[in-house]
């Protein structure tokens, strides 16, 4: 039988479908979808849970209604979250919301379904990062000559997200042997990608193979072992150091992150086709037809990066 406040998912006819509360919801949407997710996955739904529950109670399925959804709302705005940070948590809610009634066989309308977001709200312009200042930044990262700036270089002529980067394993680099050298980015079990389309080659050039080859004495199977330990990655710790590191270095409200954006102008500055950027970044195809295939070869890539560092 179902007990409260247990992951073990229960037969739908032997539950009654009034006692399944939304923390039981979460219960039960984390045991059978959480499993070979990343870690932001389940954090991402306990913080949906939390903000809802904080707000309404933490009552059955049954029990929430549209006033429900649009108090959610209003109090997630007056926190100050942006209209996208809204709208991801919103979807969040009803993706567990509807997998729960789905799979425990409860009738019942999803009260969080086609309520007005205003997207907009409070989203800032993400600028990139001029590449006068990448430039200079690639000069004092070789200068400096150490790990963090070895994560930096390889970020900003990659295009690779920073947990990405910091998660590397040494054998991801391939440089010795390598016509074309190149990064492995692929899931580990201490940092896992985004999404399934994160999985990919990318050519090194420019400061990213300086920054690879320096990493190839390293006596760790890590790449970055000081943010990797007791099998978790701790992307957040390089992030806070790295950002303190760049702010004198770009313009204002620039991040790391911000070079994930520029990589993308400096490709389209060079005119390369929006399907080779995608497949460099790891970004998601929009049309199907790019889904055929086996994509671009490593040295169609490499020669539209070699353009632009």
């Amino acid at each position: 039988r179902y007990v409260k406040g247990f992951c073990k998912v229960p037969d739908s006819e032997d539950v009654n479908k009034d006692d399944i509360t939304f923390s039981d919801a979460l219960d039960i949407y984390l045991k059978l979808k959480g499993n070979d997710k990343p870690v932001t996955f389940k954090s991402s739904a306990e913080r949906a849970s939390r903000y809802l529950i904080e707000v309404s109670g933490n009552k059955s399925l049954t029990s929430y209604k549209r006033g429900d959804a649009t108090s959610l709302r209003d109090n997630l705005f007056e926190r100050g979250l942006a209209g996208s940070s809204v709208v991801r948590i919103f979807n969040t809610v009803k993706a567990i919301f509807n997998f729960t009634c789905i799979e425990m066989g409860i009738e019942t309308p999803n009260p969080f379904i086609g309520l007005y977001m205003d997207r907009g709200r409070g989203v800032t312009v993400r600028k990139p990062i001029p590449i006068a200042n990448i430039r200079l930044i690639q000069s004092e990262c070789k200068k400096v000559n150490d790990d963090l700036r070895m994560i930096v270089a390889l970020v900003n002529d990659t295009g690779m997200r920073l947990s990405e980067a910091v998660g590397l394993a040494i054998d991801d680099l391939r440089i010795k042997n390598e016509e074309i050298p190149y990064i492995i980015v692929q899931n580990h079990p201490w940092r896992r990608l985004k999404t399934k389309g994160s999985e990919r080659r990318i050519p090194l050039v420019g400061a990213s193979l300086w920054a690879s080859q320096s990493l190839q004495n390293s006596d760790s199977s890590f790449a970055f072992p000081r943010y990797v330990k007791n099998g978790n990655c701790y992307t957040n710790s390089a992030s806070a150091a790295l950002n303190k590191w760049l702010r004198p270095r770009v313009p204002m409200n620039c991040s790391m992150h911000r070079f994930r954006h520029s990589m993308r102008d400096r490709l389209r500055s060079v005119e390369c086709q929006s399907e080779v950027i995608d497949q460099i970044g790891g970004w998601s195809s929009i049309s199907v037809g790019q889904k055929y295939g086996e994509g671009h070869s490593l040295l169609n890539l490499r020669n539209w990066l070699k353009k632009c560092v």
